[in-house]
């Protein structure tokens, strides 16, 4: 990568990120015509939008949808502004050969593009999508998740099957319709067994209150992990029988926005597949001066990110959905699911200048065969045709498999988490069961999802018992409630939480002491925390979302392996007549249970 390196895209962006099907409808809404406009994606190309991007501030008082709410002054949890505005979007899940990298592959895609296409909103509007399942060689069931909301009053729309409602089937269309309830940046994805590491991903931009200027919003910053082998094999090595198995597979690239270069004389030998080197890399346009914000999202299946740019420090400015007091850094590590929202000034040289964007997987923590992304980034003047010559910061991997510390995050609305009233061990372990199978266990219990019987649902009708293998939680009319999480195991966890943002009281090596807090007045907040191996996490959150809410580890092939549990919280106030579950969720079950009188589902994982 010396000086005067001329960057060599040997693909097309068709060929590595797909082509978007859209119309000429604001928001990028598909019309249900049979005639559609195909454009390539924009994913990693100088051509990508700034935000926002189709919105318009609502004649709302103040000018903004969220008149006087602030970061600071306005509890996000309690209140949220009701714009009347409904984003719509329509989303068709398809397969097709795409090569992200070069090497060509089987891809899940949602409107033809990967990642797939952003939804944008904000706060306080309305969210409507309609998900197409048009999945074919071979069929299989759907169902997306809108990953960090906290679906008060619709815990029935979170999307995971088995919880709140069957598969979406082969053929069968199903509308999701949601609050935007919390504002900052998040990605939603399949959470039907691993099928997101196959490609069904995308993001989401909520606007909302700012707590720190900026001038451009240069949206997602799409961090992933890349396999070869499409996601069922790779399950099926996971959960294999006893010493078979493979509880740790490598994957073999790592992508900014869906690009990055591979070097096919690494394909194994006898590996037919057609394979391109310099299939191109991301690009990303500073404008020389101006503050940017960039939306990182870890959207991958096993690696923790460690992402940096050279020559320019960060200010995050948010974890997750969280607004934070800003601070600075060279390097953020991100685990599966987690987000930070940066601020970059390009002020380091000359309108001319170039520098290389990077992300590494940390592979103390996770296998990887090529572990290091990159992406161009160029100031107004620079010549976008020549790679950068800078030089990577000299940060070394701590090989904590864990967050940046607790004590750099301080949300800006303060919240003191009250006494627990309850307070409960779900402690990390792993076995291999009686069929000789490797299974990975939550509380004792490996989940097992029944795709029929939704728990939600179930729970709706007042029906709290449960068989073991679907590890249901019952924390019954408790208003806070305390989960510590200790891990024996050599294998870190992004430990995730749906419905809420969890209190992180303290993490660490070994486990608990039961004393230890970390920012005890006002801890952080976010809804995925990594247990880091041989460690522990300890987190609270008050039980004010009635709902069967999964708490899982979000490596892929772990939830797989049946690392996740349900907390069935409030179920006294499932059953009233408050909670109203309207029938199309029993609808989805009606069209799954046609679909599998007529076809077997090769459910070989947890499902989940």
């Amino acid at each position: 990568m010396g000086a005067a390196l001329t960057l060599i895209f040997a693909l097309s962006q068709q060929q590595t990120n797909g082509s978007l099907i859209i119309d000429k409808f604001e928001n990028f809404v598909l019309s249900r015509k049979l005639t559609m406009a195909h454009s390539n994606s924009n994913w990693g190309t100088l051509k990508a939008p700034t935000f926002p991007q189709f919105l318009t501030n609502n004649p709302l008082p103040f000018g903004f949808p969220w008149g006087q709410d602030t970061a600071s002054g306005t509890n996000p949890y309690t209140q949220f502004p009701n714009t009347g505005v409904i984003r719509n979007y329509d989303f068709i899940i398809s397969r097709r050969v795409l090569a992200p990298d070069g090497y060509q592959k089987n891809v899940l895609l949602i409107n033809g593009a990967f990642p797939g296409p952003q939804i944008e909103a904000n706060w306080g509007d309305t969210i409507q999508v309609t998900v197409h399942n048009q999945i074919s060689g071979p069929e299989e069931g759907t169902a997306l998740h809108w990953h960090g909301l906290l679906q008060k009053g619709s815990p029935f729309m979170d999307g995971v099957p088995a919880v709140d409602q069957c598969p979406i089937a082969p053929g069968s269309s199903f509308t999701y319709t949601f609050n935007a309830d919390l504002y900052g940046t998040s990605w939603y994805h399949s959470h039907y067994s691993a099928q997101y590491s196959g490609g069904i991903v995308g993001s989401m931009i909520i606007h909302g209150p700012s707590n720190a200027k900026y001038d451009i919003d240069l949206g997602p910053v799409f961090l992933s992990d890349w396999f070869h082998k499409d996601y069922f094999s790779i399950v099926e090595e996971v959960v294999g029988n006893g010493t078979d198995s493979n509880t740790r597979p490598a994957s073999d690239n790592n992508l900014i926005n869906g690009k990055m270069n591979y070097n096919c004389s690494t394909v194994a030998a006898g590996d037919k597949t057609p394979c391109t080197n310099n299939a191109g890399i991301s690009q990303f346009k500073l404008t020389s001066g101006k503050t940017h914000r960039m939306r990182l999202i870890n959207a991958g299946s096993d690696g923790i990110q460690r992402f940096s740019i050279d020559g320019h420090n960060m200010t995050v400015i948010a974890n997750d959905f969280v607004p934070i007091q800003p601070y600075t850094t060279n390097v953020v590590t991100l685990g599966i699911g987690q987000r930070s929202d940066v601020l970059v000034t390009a002020n380091q040289g000359s309108s001319t200048s170039a520098f290389w964007m990077r992300s590494n997987i940390s592979t103390p923590c996770t296998e990887a065969l090529q572990p290091n992304a990159i992406a161009a980034i160029y100031y107004s003047n620079a010549d976008t045709t020549k790679a950068p010559t800078s030089t990577a910061w000299n940060v070394p991997d701590p090989g904590t498999c864990a967050n940046d510390a607790l004590s750099l995050t301080t949300p800006y609305y303060s919240i003191t988490p009250p006494s627990p009233a309850t307070t409960r061990n779900l402690d990390i372990s792993f076995t291999v069961n009686s069929t000789g199978h490797f299974r990975w266990q939550l509380d004792g219990t490996s989940f097992r999802a029944n795709y029929n019987n939704p728990v939600l649902l179930l729970a709706d009708k007042g029906n709290f018992t449960y068989p073991d293998e679907w590890n249901v939680k019952n924390f019954g009319s408790n208003s806070s409630i305390r989960i510590i999480v200790n891990n024996p195991t050599p294998a870190s966890h992004p430990m995730h939480l749906h419905g809420h943002n969890m209190q992180i009281l303290h993490e660490g090596p070994g486990n608990w002491d039961g004393v230890s807090i970390s920012n005890a007045n006002n801890p952080q907040r976010r809804d995925v925390q990594m247990v880091r191996a041989n460690g522990h996490m300890v987190m609270q959150f008050n039980a004010d979302n009635p709902g069967v809410w999964p708490f899982h580890c979000h490596i892929a092939w772990h939830t797989s392996g049946g690392l996740y549990a349900n907390i069935l919280e409030r179920p006294a106030d499932i059953a009233s007549s408050a909670m109203s579950i309207p029938q199309v969720m029993q609808q989805t079950c009606t069209e799954w249970m046609k679909y599998t009188n007529m076809a077997v589902v090769d459910q070989i994982d947890s499902g989940v």
